[in-house]
């Protein structure tokens, strides 16, 4: 059954129109991830972003070891946004990241079984319980990225801990890895390069290019080769070194690694409650119900 809130979930992924994004969903029987590719065959979506709404709160965090040598970017949700604000639970989330870079933890599950650097004779996840306990709110240590380097590690925070940029750089100069954080920041890159990017994924997009090509009234032979062009537009999307360089967008970042004998080996970019969905709810209810 296609509901009024499948609908509108449809048009804020994709900015298709609702009688539009209602047929598609009809057709493919509520099968969300169909209907996006429908609506871009048609020419109808522009984009392939799926992330959904971001609505959790809390902080995303990075930590460089002193000789620059080895990161952690890390994601720490609470409830709301007071508590990212709160000092106590600001100091909590860079102790995570440097529990990170100095214990190099397998996994979140790792990380909160392992003695706490900030209390000693406590675990991670003792000290976590404590500062829900006394912050009064639930917080969940979500996940990690931890970089070790040949050459440098670089980080950027953007928008008080709203996104947060980790970069493994095997040549060049901390100017340099930090205008790359800045454009993975702004241009949210998938890999660094296109020969990252899985098969299936570019077979699924040629896919899609094709449908939406001949959907145009273009006969197939001429489709193919229409395909071949676009699929550039794509990487140039999804692959950081195919990007235009937002300080000077006439030049590629290839061009600018090129110039300045630069190699990007990794990144990680977190963006607070990526890819969750939070229940909204009606604050003025909500004390209501309380207050009864």
């Amino acid at each position: 059954m296609v509901t009024a809130s499948l609908v509108k979930d449809l048009r804020e992924k994709t900015g298709a129109g609702m009688m539009d994004c209602k047929k598609v969903l009809t057709e493919t029987d509520g099968d969300m991830e169909k209907a996006i590719e429908l609506l871009r065959e048609r020419g109808i979506a522009k984009a392939a972003k799926k992330s959904g709404r971001v609505a959790a709160e809390g902080l995303v965090e990075a930590y460089i070891s002193e000789d620059g040598k080895t990161g952690a970017v890390v994601e720490v949700n609470s409830e709301t946004d007071f508590v990212g604000k709160n000092e106590e639970f600001k100091t909590f989330v860079m102790n995570i990241a440097k529990q990170v870079v100095e214990n190099n933890p397998a996994d979140v599950e790792a990380l909160l079984a392992q003695e706490s650097m900030e209390v000693a004779g406590k675990t991670v996840q003792e000290v976590l319980v404590d500062k829900i306990a006394t912050i009064g709110e639930n917080m969940n240590i979500r996940r990690f990225a931890r970089f070790e380097s040949d050459g440098l590690v670089e980080k950027y925070i953007h928008g008080d801990g709203k996104i947060a940029v980790l970069v493994n750089m095997k040549k060049g100069t901390s100017e340099v890895a930090k205008d790359i954080c800045m454009q993975i920041a702004a241009a949210r890159p998938e890999y660094v390069r296109k020969e990252e990017v899985p098969e299936e994924r570019v077979n699924k997009e040629m896919e899609i290019l094709k449908a939406q090509t001949m959907n145009e009234g273009k006969p197939e032979a001429i489709a193919e080769k229409i395909v071949q062009g676009r699929i550039g537009k794509f990487y140039e999307e999804i692959c950081l070194v195919d990007q235009a360089f937002v300080k000077d967008p006439n030049k590629k970042v290839n061009q600018l690694l090129s110039e300045t004998d630069s190699e990007v080996v990794e990144f990680a970019r977190f963006e607070k409650g990526e890819g969750i969905e939070k229940k909204e709810e009606n604050f003025a209810e909500e004390v209501m119900n309380q207050l009864k």
